[in-house]
């Protein structure tokens, strides 16, 4: 057994049936039982080394094990760890500001533990202006919680749990003249993604946040952006709006701000800042002191170390890589920065996935026909180039075979 594993652990196999022997259903069966990471790589029970390309799913900003993070999270808890929201830590106070000075307004941030905490937040704040009535876009994913999951456009998701709270409509994405024909001036709020993540990594027309931000202005409607997937860095920009200079009432985040501890943020600006008063809202683990050294390792890093334009840089080299020269099973390559959808020629995604995890690389079949990139922002070039040399051989291994079953 190599890479610090478990001796307990014979195998793959081994750990599988243990998992499969005591946890709930509800991922299914994990793909693989991972035992150490070091920065854009992990290692297998058995040994075995991946080139990462999910990235915790966009939540490993600066990869495995980094130092900065491991530092910030050991002098933390060796000098404060969790004091609970009837004590307040200067760690809490410093991310929450540094947050609004990326941001680049005056506002109030509330802290919980995952990106659905941090849209039930923004539900609430909604509620808190007198309307009921929220909008959201078709394909849109916000979390599986109720409230969150009442905005998510997924109707399998959904489905089972109905009814769900509130009166939420679901317009298609992207289509900015539907949006204006659902909002009112009963609107609560509209909660979109710069970039649908969890739908495949679309990426809507130039100017649709902006007409977003126009239509919410005209009837007072609180314009929610969830930037749980897209922020801190993953598109380029701190927030993947500012792409677009378009100003939200409120910003989620999550995944990538913790650097790979649990954390997420509810930024809210203008009015909606006031709108949660004591006893309205509250979590025991949000603002954890640990937590918010880590999340402030992460963002000293990235500005530090010019991350924001390497991911620019290198997000470039890696959509190159893959669209030219073309692959026969690629119809389109879609997104920005180090977040990108491979959009396949038929449902093909869970084959590309085996394919490429069996020449040591890490992807995700995020739906039957899209295989979603988010590695690591530190991910080199030649890591890179040595992901896009192997995704190209797990493509036309997969196309080999549909060939040969035609």
């Amino acid at each position: 057994m190599s890479h610090g594993a478990d001796l307990t652990q014979a195998d793959n196999a081994t750990l599988t049936r243990r998992w499969q022997g005591v946890m709930m259903d509800n991922f299914g069966t994990p793909r693989l039982p991972l035992v150490k990471g070091q920065g854009v790589r992990l290692w297998d029970v058995e040994g075995n080394e991946y080139l990462d390309f999910v990235g915790g799913i966009a939540v490993n900003a600066l990869g495995h094990a980094h130092p900065a993070v491991v530092r910030a999270v050991a002098e933390q808890i060796a000098s404060l760890g969790h004091v609970s929201n009837l004590f307040m830590a200067e760690p809490t106070v410093r991310l929450a500001e540094r947050l609004l000075q990326l941001a680049g307004r005056e506002g109030r941030v509330y802290f919980s533990n995952s990106g659905a905490e941090a849209n039930e937040a923004a539900f609430k704040i909604g509620r808190l202006t007198g309307r009921t009535h929220m909008v959201s876009a078709v394909g849109g994913f916000h979390g599986r919680t109720m409230g969150a999951l009442a905005l998510t456009g997924q109707g399998a998701k959904q489905r089972p749990f109905r009814p769900l709270p509130g009166r939420v409509d679901h317009v298609p994405y992207g289509d900015a003249e539907a949006l204006r024909a659902a909002v009112t001036p009963d609107t609560a709020l509209v909660v979109l993604e710069p970039l649908q993540g969890e739908n495949g990594v679309v990426v809507p027309p130039a100017g649709y946040l902006r007409a977003a931000r126009e239509i919410t202005a005209a009837t007072g409607t609180l314009l929610v952006l969830d930037e749980i997937q897209t922020g801190i860095g993953r598109t380029g920009h701190w927030f993947a709006a500012q792409a677009e200079n378009v100003e939200a009432d409120v910003v989620t985040l999550a995944k990538g701000l913790g650097g790979g501890l649990p954390i997420g943020a509810t930024l809210a600006f203008g009015r909606a800042a006031g709108l949660l008063t004591p006893g309205a809202h509250g979590s025991t683990f949000g603002g954890n002191p640990v937590v918010c050294a880590a999340a402030l390792a992460v963002l000293d890093t990235i500005e530090r170390a010019g991350v924001l334009a390497h991911v620019t840089s290198v997000g470039e080299r890696l959509r190159r890589g893959l669209t030219a020269p073309g692959h026969p099973l690629v119809r389109e390559v879609r997104g920005a920065g180090l977040l990108w959808g491979v959009v396949l020629d038929g449902a093909l995604a869970a084959r590309v996935q085996q394919a490429a995890q069996d020449r040591g690389l890490l992807v995700n079949a995020v739906l039957p026909d899209v295989v979603r990139l988010a590695p690591p922002l530190i991910v080199s070039d030649r890591e890179v180039d040595t992901f896009v040399t192997g995704f190209r051989s797990a493509l036309s291994a997969v196309g080999d075979e549909v060939l040969t079953a035609a």
